[in-house]
Parts: structure tokens; sequence; C-alpha cells
């Protein structure tokens, strides 16, 4: 599904559950905060979505940074911050005309999801009241439903 906020193109490659016990999904979670251990309590679980964003516009644009998640009880959810060593992190840069993140030849572009995560950490209550939407931007922001 595409979707346009501010005159980019955002795209959801993937949306889905994180198994830290999982090899693959490991390397998702690199670089969490200090603090935070990759294994949850029992009452919430990492969920990633990994976006692309292309500029079709004929001007420079940096895409946002502003994303949340939004269940049907008005829970909110906003992604949790990794650390630049994790090769997979969304991390917007402006974009020139035909542009797209993530860039070509890298971990990201290269692997079997071609896009850049966000990571959220939700409540599992949450994963009850669906469809979960996914907020693009702050104010006025453009929204999508996620698979799950």
């Amino acid at each position: 599904m595409y979707i346009d906020f501010q005159d980019l193109t955002y795209q959801v490659q993937l949306s889905r559950y994180l198994n830290p016990g999982d090899p693959e999904d490991k390397q998702y979670l690199q670089g969490l905060p200090e603090g935070i251990s990759p294994v949850l309590p029992g009452d919430e679980t990492w969920f990633g979505v990994w976006m692309r964003v292309k500029n079709y516009s004929g001007r420079t644009l940096t895409p946002t940074s502003t994303f949340s998640i939004v269940d049907t009880q008005d829970d909110v959810f906003r992604p949790v911050p990794l650390a630049p060593t994790n090769p997979f992190i969304y991390t917007p840069t402006p974009l020139l005309q035909s542009q797209v993140i993530p860039e070509p030849d890298t971990a990201q572009a290269s692997g079997p999801i071609q896009g850049s995560l966000i990571l959220f950490r939700l409540k599992t209550d949450a994963l009850q009241n669906r469809p979960l939407t996914l907020h693009i931007g702050e104010s006025e922001p453009a929204t999508m439903d996620l698979d799950l």
C-alpha cells in the first residue's frame, strides 16, 4: 500500500511481530536503548514496520521522523529509538528527486524485506484491538491500517 504525505510516497513493505529468540529478528533488535532487554514481559511484544519512501517531486525533501501506531481503543505507541549501529533502522535523510529510502546497495535495500525498520513496543492487548493504524506525521497525519 502506498500513501502520500508531504509530497513523498511512503510504502509499508512489511509489518510483523518480532521474536527475540529468532536469529533473524535478533539482528533487527540490535541497538536497543540502554536498560531495555530484547526479551519483553509477557504483556508486551516487539512489532516491526519496514518502510520505503520515495521522492517523486522535483525538489529535495526530508521524510518525516514522526510515526505512531494507534489501536481501536486509542492507545498510542511510538517507535523505540535504535542506535545508528543497527544497519536496518529507518533514518530520514534528505531525498533528491527520484531518491529512495532505503538507499540502494545497503543491508536494508538488499535484504528480503527491502525496507527500513521502525520498531515499536506494543502491549499484547493492542493486538486484540485491531485494526492497528499507522500514523505518518503528527498534525493531520496520513494513516494506513497494518497487516498482522
